[in-house]
């Protein structure tokens, strides 16, 4: 079994790189095993509000600054990048579309889509994509755009 862990993001509770350190203290590193995904950074929608919009109050270079803090301390702490999990319409309003964070594998939230594209930010595909089935698993499904031995190769990394 392939399996990983994900860290939703709350920008305006606490800088990047502490939450990335609090991520890889509770169970979110990597290790090259071939069975392990990266740590995904999941930041989407603020479902809190508290007052604040949907980019939890921050402007575009700082949304950019704090996920680059976060991506930036896990691959040093790891030695690999995190999966980043969003929307398209998210990206696009809460970064400006910002493209620095493209060498990072995409987990594309498109639910409502039969292909996950268009991808924002620069990102040219997705790693894993996130997608509603109405039927008998209705829900969120994932979808890995390979088999059994590519997702293997992808969970070991770069060099596997």
């Amino acid at each position: 079994m392939v399996h990983g862990a994900y860290h939703f993001a709350l920008p305006n509770a606490s800088g990047g790189a502490a939450q990335a350190d609090y991520f890889l203290a509770k169970g979110g590193g990597w290790t090259p095993d071939g069975r392990t995904l990266p740590g995904a950074l999941d930041v989407e929608n603020n479902p809190y509000r508290n007052g604040l919009d949907i980019c939890y109050g921050l402007s575009p270079a700082a949304m950019v600054a704090w996920i680059d803090a976060f991506t930036g301390r896990y691959e040093d702490r790891t030695g690999r990048r995190p999966l980043i999990y969003t929307n398209d319409a998210w990206w696009r309003q809460c970064t400006r579309n910002d493209r620095s964070s493209a060498a990072n594998p995409l987990w594309m939230a498109r639910w409502r889509s039969p292909a996950p594209a268009p991808f924002p930010g620069g990102w040219k595909s997705a790693a894993i994509w996130q997608y509603d089935d109405a039927g008998l698993f209705a829900g969120d499904q994932d979808a890995f755009p390979g088999g059994w031995d590519d997702l293997r190769s992808f969970a070991a990394g770069p060099e596997g």
